[in-house]
């Protein structure tokens, strides 16, 4: 028996809304390449069988040749692809550091299907088939990750691609596998030492150009970064059959992201408003008869904008019919110095004290510091002049501004901001042959990530409002002003504040350990039998503070201590960046003009008055006699989310191989069950039940905090089969059927109650005196299932070449709705059961089908290509919690809608239509070259702060390219560029067509030497 035996209880593979998408150009390009693409590779596929054909009668003559770079790395995608019993699509490197991308995000977005979310100009979050993260899972050594977002995501950009020996992503499922991720399975691996059979020491240095930081100025990193790596394997053999195999690898990154920045106020709060734009009501809106806020009424309401209630003398919106337009309370744009830090360490320890026996260490370490020190320019623009804002409003279809002119204050703002996040994952797997037909295997492993956030955010601010108007340009907006020069800093010396916060301070752990069978069949049919048993607790804290999820020391200036012009200029700095947003702007950002309309050099450009966030904020702060310092924060706060969900899983699976109607057939057929309990924590003040002389109870609240807690729990079975048929030597077809599962994100499952009393009545009883509780997050929350069908045909015309043609169809049971439910509780000794309000998963249906296809192929002149396509659409409906049809179900379980939305439903999060890659290479001699396209149309991507309100990510199509040559056996030099042509990323809020946010990151350069022995 070999002692480099895989266990079978993990899954692995071997080894050998908007305008249509046909009328973009970037889709009508993808639309040629893949039919071109089809009918050359099918064309020169046929030519390549006959010749594979000619070539197997003469066999004694071929010569054979290591197959190495982007050859290889699509040889083994192809390989990983055949084999599986699964839809699986995957990479492999032959050695460490030979991944070809620069992060495990990037190498994803590879796989045919998988798209990123991009944040800082880099590859995040991986959606799977269009499908949002949410709806995937992530194992690392075949262990859930942790991470510190609050979600289930996986910042792919923790992990250096340099470390990781395979990454491949499961589409259907098989009952073995770790439940979670209806779109699919992300499976990162590391490297076995024995396994890997060779010593290797291997070292690696990258220096880091991003043209745009040449134009910069920064305080936080050079012009040049860099990032170092070295690993090593080896393995060892002792007397009495013993091995040990040892590998490592350490990675240290420290480089810059640029970033330049338009923005708009977000969605996520109270800041973004459909004001009314109608010319006869000069109550409230653009129209209004005195100047103010546009969402305030002159004599009624604030906050107030577009009216979606419903009427009930009507049945419709209380504003129905009413044109409007959207607008925040702030467009800006802003500067950013940036850094990123890195260190990563990986570890795996493999000992075998005999054939029996196959023990397994691994560790994985990441440490993570994101610094930005940020420069604004603020226009704030919610409020409406008379006579001026509402007649010469110019607005798109869906209400989204074009031109606006108005009389508002402009600021010079600033903020400093650090991200520091820290994983930790540890694993020891024990394999025991303890006959030749039974395997058992036992794994534990633990995983935590702490993630804490700082932040200094400035303000100075015009003393008077200025006349200004904007146009919308190509990409962003441009501003005109009259007689302002947006460079002056004296300019800004009313209202100097600083505020210092420290947030979204996360823990999230992982404990979990799991026991697996494997017996090996002698039957004609079935292999073997596979069964076990998982249990984990998951643990998830965010702690609380003044602000909520933080806290926060707030100060503003007292001159009678210190003029505002004097912190002003002794903390002025010069305008960092040139060339300022210059790849999305039609020209200057602002224009300063006289009363005459001529332009006035000073003011004119793309640059502003800024200055050092940290000596502004020192200075602000002393000036109260206040001391510089980030805030505590605390457990036991009302902000506090502390949940724990336990997970005790089972399951029982067959596999088979065999022959019937003359083709081979091979596969799996199993079910899991799954039991899920969740407890979460919250805190509140205390109160006491005071009665009064006549009787009358009333609530007092108390100045300490009581622990209260909550929970829920469910129990799911997930069957799942797939089957592979070897039509032919070359021709597979395969089906999978699987019932999967998505849970709520852990930062949804907080438990956060206070009472509601009737004061219209004079109680006498706790009855009377109680009628509901107001409360946030929901830790009964169901998770979302669906029901899941593949099927696929995939000709293998040869090694280099595939033609893989998929459908696949899912059913979801569950959607998202306010519902009232009764919780019980325990006052004054006595129990009640209260009514709640929160969010729910609904038994609501709906359905999503899609297509994939990937092709390869392989000239003889060295030039290669691979695509990769796919398509889905679905009538999965998400509605927006402030402008969109929301509905709430009675304790009757009586549904009544609450308000009439303005703006279309979202689709599934992170659902995009289009999902497209494509890579040709040309490999000849010990040249190897890449160049990569990558393409995903727009999408709907909730916030992280407030889940429930829409915004979208723009379409967008991205170029990579990679070069590498081999100088001799031991020394490799590498060039790789990340975002070629500088493709910004853009955002809409609330509906597509109400520009949010431009993000311009430019290109990313890398180039270094690997030397391995």
């Amino acid at each position: 028996m070999s002692l480099n035996k895989k266990h079978n209880c993990t899954p692995e593979f071997h080894l050998t809304a908007g305008p249509a998408f046909a009328v973009r150009p970037a889709a009508k390009w993808i639309k040629a390449a893949i039919i071109a693409g089809m009918t050359t590779t099918t064309a020169f596929a046929l030519q390549a069988q006959e010749t594979q054909t000619a070539l197997d009668e003469n066999e004694a003559e071929l010569e054979i040749i290591d197959v190495v770079g982007s050859r290889r790395t699509i040889q083994d995608q192809i390989a990983i692809k055949r084999e599986s019993n699964t839809v699986v699509d995957g990479l492999s490197s032959e050695d460490i550091g030979d991944l070809p991308a620069l992060s495990i995000g990037e190498a994803l977005e590879s796989i045919t299907g998988a798209a990123s979310h991009r944040e800082n100009g880099g590859a995040t979050e991986i959606t799977i088939r269009g499908l949002g993260p949410f709806l995937s899972a992530t194992h690392i050594n075949g262990r859930q990750a942790t991470n510190g977002s609050g979600d289930r995501s996986v910042n792919f950009s923790q992990f250096p691609s340099e470390l990781v020996k395979k990454v491949a992503i499961y589409k259907t499922q098989d009952a073995s596998m770790i439940e979670g991720g209806v779109a699919g399975v992300i499976s990162l691996e590391t490297v076995q030492p024995l396994d890997f059979g060779k010593q290797r020491i291997q070292g690696e240095i990258k220096g880091n150009y991003n043209p745009d930081e040449g134009n910069i100025d920064n305080d936080l990193q050079g012009d040049l970064g860099f990032r170092g790596t070295f690993s090593y394997v080896d393995q060892f053999e002792f007397d009495n059959g013993k091995a040990l195999g040892v590998s490592f690898g350490v990675q240290r990154q420290d480089i810059s992201q640029p970033e330049a920045e338009y923005r708009s106020s977000s969605p996520t709060g109270s800041s973004l408003w459909a004001c009314l734009n109608d010319p006869t009501n000069t109550n409230e809106g653009f129209y209004r008869s005195s100047a103010g806020d546009c969402e305030d009424q002159v004599n009624g309401s604030s906050n107030q904008g577009y009216d979606t209630s419903i009427d009930p003398e009507t049945g419709k919106a209380v504003s129905d019919g009413t044109p409007y337009a959207w607008t925040g309370s702030s467009r800006s744009y802003r500067q950013n110095e940036t850094s990123d830090e890195r260190d990563a360490f990986f570890l795996a320890l493999q000992f075998q004290p005999s054939e029996s026996w196959d023990i397994n260490f691994d560790a994985q370490v990441s440490d993570r510091t994101q610094q930005e020190s940020r420069h604004d320019l603020i226009f704030l623009q919610k409020r409406a002049t008379p006579g001026l804002t509402g007649p010469t409003l110019v607005t798109n279809q869906v209400g989204g501004i074009l031109h606006w002119e108005g009389q508002e204050r402009i600021e010079s703002a600033g903020e400093e901001f650090s991200r520091e996040e820290n994983y930790r994952g540890y694993g020891i797997n024990i394999e025991h042959y303890a006959t030749d037909a039974l395997t058992i295997n036992f794994d534990a492993s633990y995983s935590k990530t702490e993630r804490e956030e700082l932040q200094i955010s400035n303000r100075g601010r015009t003393a008077d409002r200025q006349f200004f108007s904007w146009d919308m340009g190509e990409n962003i907006p441009h501003f005109t002003l009259t007689d302002f020069d947006v460079t002056d800093i004296s300019n800004y010396t009313d209202s100097l504040r600083t505020r210092i916060d420290k947030e979204n301070t996360r823990d999230n752990e992982i404990k979990s350990a799991r026991l697996d069978f494997d017996y090996a069949l002698n039957g004609e049919v079935f292999t073997s039998i596979q069964a076990g048993l998982r249990t984990s607790e998951l643990s998830f804290i965010q702690y609380g503070g003044s602000q909520g999820n933080g806290s926060r020391n707030e100060y503003n200036l007292n001159t009678d201590v210190t003029s505002a012009l004097e912190v002003l200029e002794s903390c002025q700095k010069s305008f960092p960046e040139s060339d300022f947003l210059s790849s999305v702007s039609d020209g200057n950002i602002v224009t300063n003009v006289d009363s005459a309309g001529n332009v006035i050099s000073s003011g004119t450009g793309s640059s502003w008055a800024t200055y050092d966030n940290v000596c502004f904020s020192k200075a602000v702060a002393a000036s109260q006699g206040g001391e510089f310092a980030y805030p505590a924060l605390e457990y036991e706060n009302s902000g506090t989310i502390d949940v724990t969900e336990k997970t005790n899983s089972a399951y029982i699976m067959t596999s088979y191989d065999t022959e019937m109607f003359g083709k081979l057939i091979r596969g799996n057929f199993g079910v899991r069950v799954v039991d899920t309990e969740v407890t979460s924590v919250g805190f509140r003040n205390t109160f006491d039940v005071v009665t009064d002389e006549l009787g009358i109870l009333s609530l007092v609240t108390g100045d300490s905090l009581e622990k209260i807690q909550g929970g829920g729990d469910y129990t799911e079975v997930l069957p799942s089969v797939n089957l592979v048929v070897n039509y032919s030597d070359d021709i597979l077809l395969r089906g999978g059927v699987y019932r999967g599962m998505s849970r709520a994100d852990p930062s949804d499952l907080g438990y956060s109650r206070t009472f509601q009393t009737d004061d219209d009545i004079a109680p006498t009883s706790l009855a009377d005196l109680l009628v509901g509780v107001n409360g946030s997050g929901n830790p009964n929350t169901q998770p979302l299932m669906s029901w899941n069908y593949d099927v696929a045909f995939e000709w293998y015309p040869n090694e280099d070449s595939i033609f893989a043609f998929g459908v696949y169809y899912k059913q979801f049971q569950g959607g998202f709705q306010q519902e009232t439910v009764l919780e019980n509780f325990e006052i004054d000794g006595e129990n009640f059961a209260l009514p709640v309000t929160s969010a729910v998963t609904t038994d609501n249906e709906s359905d999503l089908f899609g297509i994939e296809t990937s092709i390869a192929y392989r000239w003889d002149s060295g030039i290669g290509i691979k695509i990769g396509y796919n398509y889905a659409d679905t009538d999965f409906e998400f509605e927006d919690s402030l402008y969109g049809d929301t509905f709430i179900t009675d304790l009757d379980g009586n549904t009544t809608q609450l308000s009439a939305g303005i703006i279309p439903p979202g689709s599934v999060p992170g659902f995009s239509e289009h999902v497209f890659s494509t890579q040709v290479y040309y490999q000849i001699g010990d040249l190897d070259t890449a160049v990569i396209y990558k393409y995903r149309s727009e999408y709907f991507q909730p916030y992280t702060s407030n889940g429930t309100r829409l915004r979208y990510v723009d379409e967008v199509g991205v170029w990579e390219a990679r070069a590498s040559y081999k100088v001799n056996d031991h020394v490799r030099v590498k060039v790789e560029a990340i975002n070629l042509f500088s493709a910004p990323k853009s955002q809409d809020y609330y509906v597509q067509g109400t520009l949010g946010e431009v993000n311009d990151y430019g290109p990313r350069l890398f180039a270094g030497v690997s030397v391995k022995y």
